[in-house]
């Protein structure tokens, strides 16, 4: 960390998919079809957003409960599927780059913490040019799943960050309650895949509601 150190934060985590990236809708829709596939009970547009963050297991046992579990790689090969074919489809929330740029200026460390895999993250940040703007990621196949704070416990260790100057951002109460089990500020963002109703009891530090409204909020206070 150069010597002139940010405000107040020194790690800035993001969530990945509704956060930084415009893909709840096709997951979504991506869950229910492979749910389909399979004869499982179709989940609803919430139910199925429920689960973006979470990892793969958690998400398929609570999207399609009545679908046994030793069907569980079939439907996910079917949702990697349906995904695929929409990926170009996907792309980053508008602002998010010079909201991104403006944090390394100021010498943050940029992380990523996703419920994603490793493969489907480092995919995303080639199709994107990302390379080299985070400084660090984790995702859930290579660590626990959110809300287990493991991941942000990881990637404090890595750059020798405390937890009151670490910050999580995240559009989903996964995310909000794995900052809270880490002893890490959070802040939500009300333009991803959970109502905010459940936001309040999880202490983020504010609700945002577009990346521009993010984008000044941290740069006023990070």
């Amino acid at each position: 960390m150069p010597a002139s150190r940010p405000r107040r934060f020194d790690l800035i985590a993001f969530d990945w998919d509704g956060t930084l990236f415009d893909s709840t809708q096709i997951i979504v829709h991506c869950i229910q079809q492979a749910v389909a596939d399979v004869g499982g009970t179709v989940p609803s547009d919430t139910e199925a957003a429920y689960v973006i963050g979470m990892g793969l297991m958690d998400a398929l046992a609570y999207a399609a409960p009545d679908v046994p579990r030793e069907r569980y790689a079939e439907l996910g090969a079917r949702y990697r599927r349906h995904y695929m074919a929409r990926q170009d489809d996907l792309s980053l929330f508008p602002g998010v780059l010079p909201m991104l740029a403006a944090l390394r200026e100021r010498n943050h460390w940029l992380a990523v913490a996703t419920g994603k895999s490793r493969r489907g993250l480092d995919d995303v940040l080639r199709s994107e040019q990302l390379h080299g703007v985070f400084d660090g990621s984790r995702t859930a196949d290579e660590t626990a799943g959110k809300p287990d704070p493991r991941m942000l416990h990881e990637l404090m260790r890595e750059f020798g960050t405390e937890p009151e100057r670490t910050l999580m951002i995240g559009d989903t109460t996964h995310d909000l309650q794995m900052a809270l089990n880490a002893g890490c500020p959070s802040i939500g963002v009300s333009y991803g895949a959970h109502d905010t109703a459940g936001f309040e009891a999880l202490r983020p530090q504010v609700v945002v509601h577009s990346v521009r409204e993010l984008h000044d909020w941290l740069l006023e206070h990070a």
